[in-house]
């Protein structure tokens, strides 16, 4: 791993656990064990090192979330899958993701309120990302685009909901009890 990759997977945790603004530049130096002159030669500015690892963490995210997905049956299975995805995520079960501490997405644009910034702008793709991925399994259990659309909307705000009420409330079942709730609607199709 070069040394770009560290600095931005030991900004990621450390972003993802203390919140982007609690964290400074220098506990990210001391921590990655780099020198300031290392960080600028690779990073502008902190906010291009926070965009770097919110692009990171798309990438580990969704491709750890389209893989899970591609283990089931295309359509009803796999968007199951989803809830049961996001229950390891929540009881800390994905290494890769770091300890559960809510959806990196949702805080980073509590961070970067703006949604012309580039940040913001960042995470909105990824939503937009994983909408996509559910659009695709919906498309499998219901007769039209429109209905597909509708589905895929529906769960997608059902795994927000869930992955809010493990984050916030601490209801690490949430993922389970949403999936009931998946289950009923994607049946009714």
């Amino acid at each position: 791993m070069g040394r770009r990759q560290h600095l931005i997977d030991t900004a990621l945790k450390l972003f993802y656990e203390q919140g982007i603004h609690a964290t400074g530049i220098n506990q990210v130096l001391d921590v990655a064990q780099v020198a300031k002159q290392t960080l600028y030669n690779h990073f502008e500015s902190k906010d291009s090192l926070v965009e770097a690892a919110v692009v990171h963490r798309d990438f580990v995210f969704y491709g750890w979330l389209a893989d899970r997905l591609s283990q089931c049956a295309a359509g009803k299975e796999a968007l199951l899958e989803v809830f049961d995805a996001i229950h390891d995520w929540f009881n800390n079960k994905v290494p890769m993701l770091n300890r559960f501490c809510g959806c990196f997405f949702i805080n980073t644009c509590g961070e970067f309120s703006d949604p012309e910034h580039e940040v913001h702008k960042r995470c909105a793709e990824h939503k937009a990302r994983v909408f996509e991925l559910l659009l695709g399994h919906a498309r499998k259990v219901t007769r039209s685009e429109a209905e597909a659309k509708n589905l895929a909307y529906a769960l997608s705000l059902l795994k927000e909901g869930a992955t809010i009420k493990a984050h916030v409330e601490g209801d690490l079942e949430a993922a389970l009890s949403a999936k009931q709730i998946a289950a009923r609607m994607i049946s009714s199709h």
